[in-house]
This record gives C-alpha cells, sequence and structure tokens, in this order.
C-alpha cells in the first residue's frame, strides 16, 4: 500500500486554517486536496467553474463527525495538474486520478460525493471501480448511465433553436473568450443565476418548458445561447448580494481562475462525445452501491433531469433517499450547507462497513 503523501504547508490566508494541503501524486500528474479529521475516508469532488473551496462547509463538519474529509481540485483547477491536451480531461482521466488518490493517501476504501460535473465523475468512478469506492452521494446531478444518443447531438435537440450551452463550450477558446476579460464579474453572474435567489420557479428550471424558452424549443434562457452571441447575455442584470457567496468568497473563486484561466474546467464538456465512446461497455448499467441524491428545486440539473430521477429504482437500486430542498438552486452544499450536512451525516451513519473491514 502507498504511504500517505506528506503534507505541504497551508497557502497564505487559507480560508480552512484547520486543513491540511497536499499535493499528491497520480498516475496522470498530481492533485491538489484538502483534508480534515480522520476516520474513514470521504472524497469529494467539485465542478463547474468551482474548486475544492466549493466543500468548505462540509470538510470541518465531516471531520468533527468523524470521518476523514477529502476534497480536491480536479484536474485542470487550482494547483492540481493542468494538461494541455483536451483528451486528458476524459471521464476515464477522473476517474484513474480518483484510484490515485485513493492510493497516496494510504486509504483502501472510501465514500465518494459530488456535486454538478463532480456527480458523474464520483458516480463513473464507482461504477468502473466498486472495490475501492463503496457508496456515492450525488449532488445537484443525478446519475444517468450511458445512452444510445451521442451527447452532443442530445444537445443540440435541446437547445433548439439557439445553441445549448455545453454544445457553446465545445469549441476552444470560444468561452474562454468571453470570460477572461473580467472572470470575476462572469462568474458573479454564473453563480447568481443559477442559485436559489433568483427565484425561478420550477417550470422556469426546466429546459423543456417552451414557455420560458425564448428560442420557443425549450432551452432554459441561462443554458441557452443566442446564436452568435454569448452566455452571459442570460446572467441576471445586478443581481442582490447572496447571502451563501460573501464578497471574500467570490474573491477566492475569481483569485484562482485568474491564476489558472478556465480551459481545464471547460475542457471536461469538450469530452463529453469521447466518454460516451470509452463508457460504450456500459451502456445502461446501474450504480449499485449504496447511494444519496441531494437537489434543488430550483436546480436547472435537477429538473431537466427529471426522468432520470424517476428511473432511480432501476438505474440506482442501492438508493437510500433522494432529496429535493425547497427554494434550493444549483450551487446545493454552499447554498443550504447545514441541511446538506445533516442529510450526508444521517446517510454516512447507517452505510454498511465494507467488506473486510474491521
Amino acid at each position: 500500500m502507498s504511504q500517505p503523501a506528506q503534507p505541504t504547508p497551508t497557502p497564505p490566508a487559507s480560508p480552512l486554517p484547520d486543513a491540511v494541503h497536499r499535493l499528491v501524486e497520480v498516475p496522470g500528474g498530481r492533485i491538489h486536496l484538502v483534508e480534515q479529521g480522520t476516520g474513514p475516508l470521504v472524497l469529494m469532488v467539485h465542478g463547474f467553474p468551482e474548486s475544492w473551496y466549493s466543500w468548505r462547509h462540509q470538510l470541518p463538519a465531516l471531520a468533527a463527525a468523524g470521518y476523514r474529509a477529502v476534497a480536491i481540485d480536479v484536474r485542470g483547477y487550482g494547483r492540481s495538474s493542468k494538461p494541455r491536451e483536451i483528451p486528458a480531461y476524459r471521464m476515464l482521466a477522473h476517474v484513474a486520478d480518483n484510484v490515485g488518490v485513493l492510493s497516496a493517501l494510504g486509504e483502501e476504501t472510501a465514500v465518494i460525493v459530488g456535486h454538478d460535473w463532480g456527480s458523474p465523475i464520483a458516480a463513473n468512478t464507482a461504477l468502473l471501480r466498486p472495490d475501492l469506492f463503496t457508496a456515492v452521494a450525488l449532488l445537484s446531478v443525478p446519475y444517468s448511465p450511458r445512452g444510445a444518443l451521442r451527447p452532443t447531438e442530445a444537445f443540440t435537440m435541446l437547445g433548439g433553436a439557439e445553441e445549448f450551452y455545453i454544445n457553446y463550450f465545445q469549441e476552444p477558446g470560444r468561452a474562454e473568450a468571453e470570460i477572461e476579460p473580467d472572470v470575476r464579474g462572469w462568474l458573479a453572474g454564473f453563480y447568481a443565476g443559477l442559485s436559489g435567489d433568483a427565484k425561478k420557479s420550477p417550470s422556469e428550471a426546466d429546459p423543456r418548458s417552451d414557455a420560458t424558452s425564448p428560442s420557443g424549443q425549450g432551452a432554459l434562457p441561462l443554458f441557452s445561447v443566442p446564436r452568435g452571441g454569448k452566455l452571459s447575455e442570460r446572467f441576471p442584470v445586478d443581481p442582490a448580494p447572496s447571502p451563501w457567496l460573501t464578497d471574500a468568497d467570490l474573491d477566492f473563486y475569481a483569485d484562482e481562475f485568474e491564476r489558472t484561466g478556465l480551459t481545464g474546467g471547460l475542457n471536461r464538456y469538450r469530452n463529453v462525445d469521447r466518454d460516451w465512446e470509452d463508457l460504450a461497455a456500459w451502456q445502461g448499467a446501474p450504480l449499485t452501491q449504496p447511494a444519496l441524491f441531494i437537489g434543488g428545486e430550483l436546480d436547472a440539473p435537477t429538473n431537466w433531469m427529471a426522468d432520470a430521477i424517476k428511473a432511480f429504482p432501476v438505474t440506482l437500486p442501492g438508493l437510500s433517499a433522494s432529496h429535493i430542498l425547497e427554494g434550493c438552486g444549483h450551487w446545493v452544499q454552499q447554498e443550504r450547507p447545514e441541511e446538506v450536512n445533516r442529510l450526508l451525516l444521517d446517510w454516512l451513519r447507517v452505510l454498511p462497513a465494507p467488506v473486510g473491514a474491521p
């Protein structure tokens, strides 16, 4: 078994002074992670455009409850490796990173938790390595097995007369040119537009609702781009301050992306068809480990993937519970930290011990 990685110095002005920052070696390079506590390992995987920091409320809560809580910077983010090649961000590479983190920390098994893009990364990690990842919690994005339709074709249909945001993100450099002139402003608009503070009704969070689509084809306004336009054209105008996202929080994210750029995170979107090809052998495969799902009532992915939630009895047979948080938007664990912490801990406490555990 690999020896635990040696801690690196905590960066200046760390928002979690009790946490330990590490750089661990994995086959694809290095992963930066932040950990607190001792006990069974809970590995947390963030989404776009975030960082380990999106789990800042969960790290101390899990540590206090007797868990070794670890939040990573996904490859392409923070101090983790940032390969130049787009295929280096395929799903199989993210799965390998998570396996490498487990080994570098000297652990044999872990519970994995993911939000946004971190949710399918966590789900596929558990799907491909059930021997290592014994339970999985998914936030915002429900589990949906690999289907028959190529993803970019499906997203083209979803966008209708406009361009669905995932298709908009496909061309290297295009979204970067929109974001980089004002990283902080773009992030503020993106975070605000997807939060519960935007006060969207459930129907407005569903891109299949033609009544809310400027294209008349059902695309959620914030998730569709006018032909030749920019995603930021759909951001809220002068959004009110969010109680869950302080100026200091926004500064942290903006500082990270001013330093690293957004290409690493965007490259995840540029691999959706490659993932579909790589995972052909797992088409329709259920995820059988004990599972938990937490979504927001006003969270767009939770709403437009309602059919995936309905399919949980087949696709997620080990599901313990599915929770939809009233009035909550997309940034589930940040908008409702106390509620998410309670649901996670209640679920973790009743998980069966891994096979071979003392």
